[in-house]
């Protein structure tokens, strides 16, 4: 006789959630150590002697000795909570980091500066102001297609100018 793990799984799937949430695991955990007693249930059924057991009681069983292991692995694991990792972080950057924007954007305003005139509005107004490919083309009047070929013009040659854009 062997076990139907997808009926299994449709009877019993939620309630052995609810009961690893009443032994303390939060949702996630709790859904992951679901997932794994079908898992391991799957991988290694039951033997011979086993096949008129419950099985309902046998994947309960399994599913607690899996919180059980969970639950010591975490009290050996020292963890920090993301949301507090934030708070101690100094969102200040380093001097180093500050100096190097400020040689990106030195680079930048340079690398603008060398633009003909019309690739440089054509970059500013696509990339500064947030205007589209057609709204610059309008704005320059010229064709959507010869606005897309300024504005490109315009990355590449800050591509190749500055180190970090």
């Amino acid at each position: 006789m062997t076990w139907d793990l997808q009926k299994l799984f449709i009877r019993h799937a939620r309630e052995i959630d609810r009961f690893l949430r009443r032994r303390g695991h939060n949702a996630e955990t709790a859904a992951d150590i679901t997932q794994d007693t079908f898992l391991r249930v799957l991988a290694s059924p039951p033997g011979e002697a086993r096949t008129n057991h419950n099985p309902k009681a046998y994947l309960y069983q399994v599913s607690r000795s899996l919180s059980i292991n969970h639950l010591r692995r975490e009290s050996l694991i020292q963890t920090t909570d993301l949301d507090e990792a934030g708070a101690i972080a100094d969102p200040t950057p380093s001097a180093e980091k500050i100096i190097y924007s400020r040689q990106c954007l030195a680079q930048t305003r340079k690398a603008l500066a060398e633009l003909p005139e019309r690739t440089r509005m054509a970059f500013e107004m696509h990339r500064l102001c947030d205007k589209t490919i057609q709204e610059v083309a309008d704005e320059l009047g010229v064709s959507t297609s010869r606005a897309w070929k300024l504005i490109r013009n315009g990355y590449r040659h800050l591509l190749t100018r500055v180190d970090d854009f």
